[in-house]
């Protein structure tokens, strides 16, 4: 069983712990998010990716299947800045959702799969008796090489 897979089956059984079923559109779309993982597609680009493998899907039917997976809290909705909701995976073994970096000059993302937040998260529960349920960080500066000016915008600004 691939890795793929094995990710399908864990999110399948997601599903069904919370009464929905891994329909063929559903399972098409989350296999284009699965394979493009690192891309943190839009809704259009999923659609497009979808559309080449199902043609008959519709794009309000995509639409639908990212929302019921935000509501799920199997993918999350994101936003960078740019104006554009983009989706990512949750990783189903990690209490909350990983980190990103945002460079604010060519709009290239990396993640931090660590949890860094832990240590604060307890300090918010002692300080103000707040239960931290979940959280997204996400840092927006400059990577090295776009400050010493071998940025890649205008050559590749897709987000990675």
């Amino acid at each position: 069983m691939s890795e793929l897979d094995i990710q399908m089956d864990n999110i399948n059984q997601q599903l069904k712990a919370k009464g929905y079923k891994l329909t063929h559109q559903r399972a098409m779309t989350l296999r284009v998010l699965l394979e493009n993982e690192q891309d943190h597609l839009s809704a259009e680009d999923v659609y497009m990716l979808v559309k080449k493998s199902y043609p008959e899907i519709g794009l309000a039917t995509v639409y639908r299947t990212l929302e019921l997976l935000t509501e799920l809290h199997i993918v999350e909705k994101m936003n960078f800045g740019d104006g554009v909701a983009r989706f990512d995976l949750r990783d189903a073994s990690q209490e909350h959702m990983h980190h990103h970096l945002i460079c604010a000059k060519c709009g290239v993302l990396k993640e931090i799969q660590e949890d860094w937040l832990l240590e604060l998260e307890q300090r918010v529960q002692r300080e103000f008796g707040f239960t931290v349920t979940d959280h997204r960080l996400d840092f927006t500066g400059m990577f090295q090489g776009c400050n010493a000016g071998d940025c890649k915008r205008g050559k590749d600004t897709k987000a990675s």
